[in-house]
């Protein structure tokens, strides 16, 4: 008896989709990309500077930090083998946190395995339903993902906006058992601050806390790469959450508060629960690059110095973090512009929506320590008349 086929309706959901993205110019693909050193990749048997690695500092590939990675591989094995809480705690993690805690003025720290576990699992840690959360509309994704976790009342207030933040707690504070203001401290798409004095005052004053994610700041910006906090002495971080992946070079991140809400956050966030411990070879790589970044303050400085330079060379408003958006509306036009800088020898990757709001896509410029200002001299006059096209 012949069976009739059942038709493979989610192939067919996936492809209408995937047509749907691509007339859009919004599809994507992964390109095979071997990062040579901190500055240079190969891409399809090609060259290219790069001006796309959040690797600000050029420390993933320092001796010192790889060979404290290998050291630690040798140690303590490639895997922590369990989650923290059963047999992954290896010793390692005990010296990252207090040199974490200790760099952000805070009591203690917790390590989580990437940014997004940390804000899925911090956030529902400490705000449930009947609570409070305001976001800045541009915040990383992985905030809005652990404010929905939560399943508090979750609200957006306009991007640096502070009388917004204020009509927004004024009129929905009362309501709540707690609050939560939360915001990047570096926007990873715009290179802008948040202006965190104001931020920080408006939350004391309606009894909120305060999370910044600060994972495009530690490392670049603020006294000693302290991060976008150190910018601002007067403001009160409650929870100072980062990366190890960005400016450390490894992988991982860490939140930094009260001795109690670490406690709490490792006894109650799913997220670090539920989840093996971070390899050993980044902890002791971020051990290694935290030593890098208080021995020198040259480097730390280097990456906001070559970001103005090319802010100087194209009238843009003065960077304020190692990052610089060349926003070029829509999708087509900065897909094309990026291929035209790869054309000559620059990576420079097209950012489109949804990472970015519609009709503002653009090329992310990343700088690093180890961009020459020739290099970055070149690349603005490579993207000046991109800039200009209609």
């Amino acid at each position: 008896m012949h069976t009739p086929a059942v038709p493979d309706t989610l192939t067919a959901f996936a492809e209408a989709k995937l047509a749907d993205l691509e007339a859009q110019s919004l599809r994507r693909r992964l390109t095979p990309t071997r990062r040579i050193d901190g500055l240079w990749v190969e891409r399809g048997g090609r060259r290219l500077l790069s001006f796309s690695c959040n690797d600000y500092l050029n420390l993933s590939h320092h001796p010192a930090v790889k060979a404290a990675a290998a050291g630690a591989i040798g140690a303590h094995g490639v895997g922590a083998g369990a989650s923290r809480l059963v047999t992954g705690d290896t010793p390692l993690f005990a010296e990252l946190e207090a040199r974490l805690a200790a760099l952000k003025g805070h009591e203690a720290a917790c390590v989580f395995g990437s940014g997004y576990l940390a804000n899925s699992g911090i956030i529902p840690t400490v705000l449930r339903p009947g609570d409070l959360i305001l976001v800045d509309e541009l915040a990383h994704a992985c905030i809005w993902a652990g404010a929905q976790l939560s399943g508090a009342k979750v609200a957006a207030f306009r991007h640096n906006d502070m009388a917004d933040l204020a009509a927004q707690l004024a009129a929905h504070r009362a309501a709540a058992a707690h609050a939560l203001v939360a915001t990047d401290g570096v926007f990873s798409m715009d290179g802008d601050l948040a202006p965190l004095d104001a931020i920080s005052a408006l939350a004391r004053a309606h009894d909120a806390w305060l999370l910044v994610d600060d994972a495009h700041g530690l490392g670049v910006v603020g006294a000693s790469g302290r991060g976008s906090a150190a910018l601002f002495p007067g403001a009160k971080v409650d929870l100072a959450m980062g990366t190890l992946s960005k400016a450390l070079g490894g992988y991982g991140a860490y939140v930094c508060a009260s001795g109690p809400v670490i406690d709490l956050v490792r006894t109650r966030a799913r997220s670090f629960i539920y989840t093996t411990g971070l390899p050993p070879a980044n902890v002791a790589g971020a051990i290694a690059a935290l030593d890098i970044i208080a021995a020198e303050p040259e480097r730390v400085a280097a990456p906001l110095a070559r970001a103005r330079r090319f802010t100087r060379a194209l009238n843009l408003a003065e960077a304020q973090s190692a990052v610089v958006p060349i926003v070029l509306g829509e999708a087509a036009r900065t897909l094309a512009a990026a291929r035209a800088l790869e054309d000559q020898g620059f990576l420079a990757v097209a950012i489109r929506p949804p990472t970015v709001p519609a009709g503002t896509a653009r090329l992310r410029v990343a700088f690093t320590a180890g961009h020459s200002e020739d290099q970055v001299d070149r690349l603005a006059e490579a993207v000046r008349p991109l800039m200009a096209a209609a």
